[in-house]
């Protein structure tokens, strides 16, 4: 019996290490298998964007065959009206919703991120209309002195409505706990001031003036190369701080005391998403005016395909997502009833909307 104990004593030694590679084998397969999902979804959305951006220039009330777009697009060759078409009117229209829709998406993420909710975003929190007032005030009062208002001053005054509003719902947070109640004080400002900006754009007398009513609804049209220019600037000079910061965003999800374990400056942290998801969603406000759902629909959506809220990988995937979103309901505005133009908030949230419907159905069964 004695001799027989050490072979007893080993066998279960033999078995766990036999079980041990097997175990390592497992975890390599999973990474495997994330890393090729994440691979595909990647390679997905590429696929769809450069499929929707053939598609978004090959629409228009002038048809033109693929061969003119590539040559237009290529050597600059073609009839002097349809490149001026494209060149002056398509392609900026769709650079400014792949850019502004990958602003929204992202400016959503960092919303819902400072407050651990799926359902805050720029347009819910009414930050965007915050953003829309202090436009429309400035422009009338620039308009109405014969000044035509820059991009840059657009981009300030958005970003100062921007921060007023945000003031104001953080104002609001300490003082009330539950993420319902601050929602719905943030459609209660959202309300507020599209009411303001209605009144004053109402009663205004120019001409031009009364045109910010289109501006006021969303829209893509009348981009110009101009614009582009800044709003490329800003928002990828914006998106890259959000994706440098995707370490302590990490952390920040899993809670502040966690955050502040492993050496994060929450108080400055927590200023730095405000200023970068203000900065992003001011600049969609300046150049296309209030877009709805998309900051909230987009970002949840990219977390149920990629299956993880790591934001190194969240932050491309909801910049890719809100481009594809934003191409595609822009397609529909310029196409479904053409000549007829519908407001791009129009379309995002017949998308969006049930998107948050569902957010909150599952967050209810969940509770």
């Amino acid at each position: 019996m004695k001799q027989q104990s050490p072979q007893t004593s080993q066998k279960p030694q033999a078995s766990r290490s036999r079980q041990e590679p097997q175990t390592a084998q497992n975890r390599d397969g999973l990474s495997g298998g994330r890393a090729l999902r994440y691979g595909l979804s990647f390679a997905l959305l590429s696929v769809l964007l450069l499929l929707l951006f053939i598609w978004n220039i090959n629409s228009g009330s002038v048809d033109l065959s693929v061969r003119e777009i590539l040559e237009i697009l290529l050597w600059h060759r073609g009839d002097e009206t349809a490149v001026n078409i494209i060149w002056q009117i398509r392609l900026p229209r769709i650079l400014a919703a792949m850019i502004l829709g990958g602003a929204l998406s992202v400016s959503g993420f960092l919303l819902q991120t400072f407050f651990h909710n799926p359902i805050a975003g720029p347009f819910v929190l009414g930050i965007s209309s915050g953003a829309k007032l202090v436009v429309a005030l400035s422009m009338i009062f620039l308009l109405g002195r014969g000044i035509t208002a820059s991009s840059t001053v657009m981009v300030l005054a958005a970003f100062f409505g921007s921060m007023i509003s945000m003031g104001f719902v953080l104002a609001v947070s300490r003082k009330v706990r539950q993420m319902s109640m601050l929602v719905i004080c943030g459609v209660m400002i959202s309300y507020i001031c599209s009411a303001v900006t209605d009144f004053v754009v109402t009663f205004a007398d120019d001409s031009n003036i009364v045109n910010l009513h289109n501006w006021s609804l969303g829209s893509f049209s009348g981009t110009t190369w101009s614009n582009v220019a800044v709003m490329t600037v800003i928002v990828f000079s914006a998106t890259l701080l959000t994706f440098l910061l995707s370490k302590p965003i990490g952390a920040y999800q899993l809670g502040e005391d966690y955050a502040r374990n492993l050496g994060v400056n929450v108080r400055a942290f927590r200023v730095c998403l405000i200023l970068l998801s203000s900065v992003l969603s001011a600049c969609v406000t300046a150049f296309a005016g209030p877009v709805s759902f998309v900051g909230i629909a987009v970002p949840h959506l990219v977390k149920n395909i990629w299956k993880t809220s790591k934001p190194i990988l969240v932050v491309p995937a909801c910049f890719l997502g809100g481009a594809v979103f934003c191409l595609f309901c822009d397609l529909i505005a310029r196409t479904v009833f053409a000549p007829t133009e519908l407001s791009i908030s129009s379309v995002t949230a017949i998308f969006g909307a049930p998107v948050v419907i569902f957010i909150m159905i599952r967050r209810r069964r969940m509770a």
